[in-house]
């Protein structure tokens, strides 16, 4: 018995000398996120198995820098948190590029996905987001400052946001028109198709 104390005191005094010399480091600053995200919703889904009903939460995020970047997750988990952080990861790997062009869109684009059909106008400065409360977070997060927004067919959460990622993926920039047509910006927007020609 005597000898097990020793060993003891001694691993004690060994674990002490340890902790004395150990120098704590300090902490690293942790790098901010450009990006925000915003809960659309939360729902509770259930799904019928063999052995009777599994519960979980379906959680809806959009994520965005205000700088043209945008994205979409939707993920479900046990739990509300587990299933907003899995849905915040997949909207940061889904990111897309959106066309903004003075704080509006491009041009007048009217989409459909699955029942959901959505027109998106730009409008004027000071105009602010006339749509409803699910697309606005994709809106805003984007980039997008005056813009109206009108659904035309179904009011499912999802589906309209899907349906925003749509048009999100089809606007393009001035600049890919005027190539496409073989005219300079100023001719798309003036219709100055004369310029530059010789006069008679």
């Amino acid at each position: 018995m005597p000898e097990n104390k020793d060993v003891n005191k001694q691993g004690q005094n060994k674990f002490n000398n340890q902790k004395k010399n150990f120098k704590r480091q300090p902490r690293q600053p942790q790098v901010q996120d450009e990006f925000e995200e915003s809960v659309v919703e939360i729902r509770r889904v259930v799904k019928v198995v063999k052995g009777g009903k599994n519960l979980s939460f379906r959680a809806i995020v959009v994520v965005g820098n205000r700088k043209g970047k945008v994205g979409l997750g939707v993920a479900s988990a046990r739990e509300v948190v587990p299933a907003i952080r899995k849905a915040s990861n997949l909207a940061r790997r889904n990111l897309v590029d959106v066309s903004v062009v003075n704080d509006t869109i491009p041009h007048e684009i009217l989409v459909k996905y699955d029942a959901a059909k959505m027109l998106i106008k730009p409008a004027a400065p000071g105009t602010g987001i006339i749509s409803s409360t699910t697309v606005r977070p994709a809106l805003e997060l984007a980039g997008i400052k005056n813009v109206l927004c009108k659904s035309l067919g179904s009011a499912n959460s999802l589906t309209m946001l899907r349906a925003v990622f749509k048009a999100f993926n089809e606007i393009k920039p001035p600049e890919y028109y005027a190539k496409l047509r073989g005219i300079t910006l100023k001719q798309l927007f003036h219709g100055d198709v004369l310029e530059g020609a010789e006069k008679e």
